[in-house]
C-alpha cells in the first residue's frame, strides 16, 4: 500500500508589472511628499530679488520680506545728470514704485501638482526683477521740477573791460532736458538700484556761437592793444589825452551773426567824460541866429548872426577807434570839427520873408521876485524862436520843464481851481502874452487852454496857461514865410512880437458879452499852505478872431471860453 502524501496549496504567480505598479505608487506619494517638505513653500530654491533670498516661501511670506527690503530701496533717491549738472530725483514723486505682490506672483510656482513639485528638485528659481509702477504724468511733473535747476542756458563766450582792464568770458554749452525722453531712462535707474551710480538724462544741447578760439583772437587783436597806453587827441588845435581807464569804460565787443566779436565804442558816452569833455567844450561854441527887432513895422538886424561849431559823436568815434589797435606816435589823431551855420543871417533873412511885424501884444503884471525870475527864464528860451512854414512851435518844448534844475523858481499857480505854490509861477503870463501875439499874426492855434477862472490883468477868453504833460500851447505857422519870435520882459511886463510877412492887413477881437453867470462860494483853509482868494464870478464868453484884407472882413473865428467861480478862500 502507498503512503498518501498531504496537498500543497498551489501558488499563482503575479505579474511582473503588478509588483512594480504598487512600489511606484509607494515611491511616487514619498517623492511628492517629500518634494514638498524638500522645496518648501509655492516659490522655487536660488529665487532671488534684488539680492534679497526668497527661495522655499509662501507668497505672503515672501511679500513681507520683499516690502521690507524693496521698501527702502524705491524710497532712495536716484542721482542724475543733465548736461554737465547733478541731481536727486525722489521716486515717490517722481511716480516710481515697486509692486511687491506682482513681482511674488511672477516667482511663485503655478501650482502644487506632483509636476510642479517634482521641478523642484531639478531647477533652481535664479534672479527675478521687480515689477515696477511708473506714474508717467506724476514723472514729467517731477522731471519739469528737475529741468528748472539743472538746465543750463547757452554762453557764449565774451570781453569786457573793466577801466583800463581786459576780462575775458567763457563760453558754455548750454543743455535743456528732455522731459519726455528722460522718463524711460529714469525708471531703468530706479529699476537697477544702484545708489552711486549717475544716470545722464538726454537733453538738447546748444553750442555757444562765440567759441573760446574767437575769444582768444579778440583779445590778442583788439582788446589787449585797445587799453595798452592813452590815445592822444587834437581838436580844432585844442590837443588832448584820454587814458586807458577812460577808453575801457566806453569799450564794448559785441558778436555778430557770425559769432565774431567786433569791437564797439560808445562815442556818446566818451563824450560826456570829463578827459574828453573838457576840451572839447572849449572848441564847441553855438551858432547864433541874427538878432532882429523892429524898426515901425519893419524889421531890422539888430545885431550879425554867428557860425558854431562842434564835434559830433560820429566824428570822435571816427578818429578814436582806428588809433586803439596801433602802438607808439601811431596812436595820435585829428577830430573833425564841423560848422554849424545859424538858421536866420543878415543876408537871407528877407529871403526867408522876416519883412515886417505881423503882430506885438503886452501884458503887464504886480511885481513879484518869483514872477520876475520865472518870467524872465522863458523869454530868455523863447526869444530868437525860428518857426518855418508849415512847422509847429510848441510852448513846452522850447522852454521845458519848469523846474529848478532849469532856472525856475516856485511862484504862484492855479491848481484844481485854487492858487497853490509850485515852481514856474507866474510863466502863465508869457504864454498868455504869446497866445495873444499868435492870435493877432493870424497863425493856426493848435493847443490852447484858459486858466480854470479869470484872472483880471488877463483879456477875458484871449488868455492861455500851460502846465507840463498835460498842457501846451501850440501853434502852426501856416503863414507861407518864416516867423521869428522877439520876446522880451521887464520887472512888471512881458512883450512878444511875431516878425514874417502878414497875410492880412488887419487882425481884430470882438468880445461876446458874459453869460451863464454863476456866483462864487466862501470857503475856509487852515492848510499851511493856503494862498488867501478873492472871489469872482464864473461865466461864459465868446471871443471871435476877425480877419480883413484890403478893408474888408474876409472871414472869423469863434473862441469859446468857459470860467469857473473863483471861490473865496480865507485862510485860518
Amino acid at each position: 500500500m502507498r503512503p498518501r502524501i498531504a496537498s500543497v496549496p498551489r501558488i499563482t504567480s503575479l505579474p511582473p508589472f503588478a509588483l512594480a505598479g504598487g512600489a511606484l505608487a509607494v515611491g511616487v506619494g514619498g517623492l511628492y511628499l517629500a518634494g514638498l517638505m524638500l522645496t518648501g513653500g509655492e516659490i522655487d530654491t536660488g529665487t532671488t530679488v534684488r539680492g534679497v533670498e526668497i527661495g522655499g516661501l509662501s507668497r505672503a511670506e515672501a511679500v513681507r520680506k520683499l516690502e521690507r527690503h524693496l521698501g527702502a530701496d524705491g524710497s532712495r533717491d536716484l542721482p542724475v545728470k543733465v548736461g554737465e549738472r547733478t541731481g536727486t530725483v525722489d521716486p515717490r514723486r517722481a511716480g516710481l514704485s515697486f509692486d511687491v505682490q506682482e513681482t511674488v506672483d511672477r516667482a511663485a510656482r503655478t501650482g502644487a501638482d506632483p509636476f510642479s513639485v517634482f521641478g523642484g528638485f531639478f531647477r533652481s528659481g535664479g534672479v527675478i526683477e521687480p515689477v515696477v509702477r511708473l506714474d508717467e504724468d506724476t514723472a514729467r511733473a517731477a522731471l519739469g521740477r528737475l529741468a528748472k535747476g539743472l538746465d543750463q542756458k547757452v554762453r557764449d563766450g565774451a570781453v569786457s573791460f573793466d577801466g583800463g582792464r581786459v576780462e575775458e568770458v567763457a563760453p558754455r554749452t548750454g543743455y535743456a532736458l528732455d522731459v519726455n525722453a528722460a522718463v524711460g531712462p529714469l525708471r531703468a535707474s530706479f529699476l537697477r538700484g544702484d545708489a552711486d551710480a549717475v544716470t545722464s538724462l538726454p537733453a538738447r544741447e546748444t553750442r555757444p556761437k562765440v567759441t573760446a578760439d574767437e575769444v582768444r583772437r579778440a583779445v590778442r587783436t583788439f582788446a589787449q592793444p585797445a587799453v595798452s597806453a592813452p590815445v592822444t587827441l587834437t581838436a580844432g588845435g585844442k590837443r588832448f589825452t584820454v587814458g586807458q581807464e577812460a577808453l575801457g569804460e566806453h569799450l564794448a565787443m559785441r558778436p555778430d551773426g557770425g559769432g565774431r566779436l567786433r569791437p564797439e565804442l560808445d562815442a556818446k558816452g566818451l563824450r560826456t567824460d570829463p578827459a574828453v569833455a573838457g576840451p572839447l567844450d572849449d572848441v564847441t561854441t553855438t551858432a547864433e541866429n541874427a538878432r532882429l527887432g523892429a524898426d515901425g513895422d519893419k524889421v531890422v538886424v539888430a545885431e550879425d548872426a554867428r557860425v558854431g561849431q562842434e564835434v559830433t559823436d560820429k566824428a570822435l568815434g571816427k578818429a578814436v577807434l582806428p588809433l586803439l589797435t596801433r602802438s607808439g606816435a601811431d596812436r595820435d589823431g585829428e577830430v573833425a570839427v564841423r560848422e554849424i551855420q545859424p538858421q536866420v543871417t543878415r543876408e537871407n533873412a528877407p529871403e526867408l520873408g522876416l519883412t515886417e511885424k505881423m503882430s506885438s501884444f503886452t501884458v503887464h503884471f504886480e511885481p513879484a521876485e518869483y514872477r520876475t525870475k520865472n518870467i524872465g527864464r522863458a523869454v530868455e528860451l523863447i526869444n530868437g524862436s525860428v518857426v518855418k512854414p508849415n512847422e509847429t512851435w510848441s510852448f513846452n518844448r522850447t522852454v521845458g520843464e519848469r523846474t529848478e534844475a532849469n532856472g525856475f523858481v516856485e511862484g504862484i499857480i492855479i491848481l484844481d481851481d485854487k492858487f497853490t505854490k509850485a515852481a514856474g509861477g507866474g510863466v502863465s503870463a508869457v504864454a498868455t502874452t504869446m497866445y495873444n501875439a499868435l492870435f493877432f499874426a493870424g497863425v493856426k492855434p493848435v493847443e490852447h487852454g484858459a486858466h480854470s477862472f479869470y484872472i483880471e490883468r488877463y483879456p477875458e477868453g484871449r488868455e492861455a496857461t500851460v502846465a507840463w504833460g498835460s498842457l501846451d500851447l501850440r501853434f502852426t505857422n501856416d503863414s507861407g514865410k518864416a516867423i521869428y519870435i522877439q520876446a522880451e520882459s521887464t520887472d512888471t511886463s512881458v512883450t512878444v512880437s511875431f516878425l514874417g510877412t502878414r497875410e492880412y492887413d488887419e487882425i481884430k477881437s470882438v468880445k461876446g458879452p458874459r453869460t451863464e453867470v454863476k456866483k462864487p462860494s466862501k470857503k475856509t483853509s487852515d492848510d499851511k499852505e493856503c494862498v488867501p482868494q478873492t472871489p469872482l464870478e464864473g461865466f461864459d464868453v465868446t471871443v471871435e478872431r476877425v480877419f480883413y484884407d484890403d478893408g474888408r472882413e474876409v472871414k472869423r473865428e469863434p473862441y469859446r471860453t468857459h470860467y469857473t467861480p473863483r471861490d473865496e478862500i480865507v485862510c485860518e
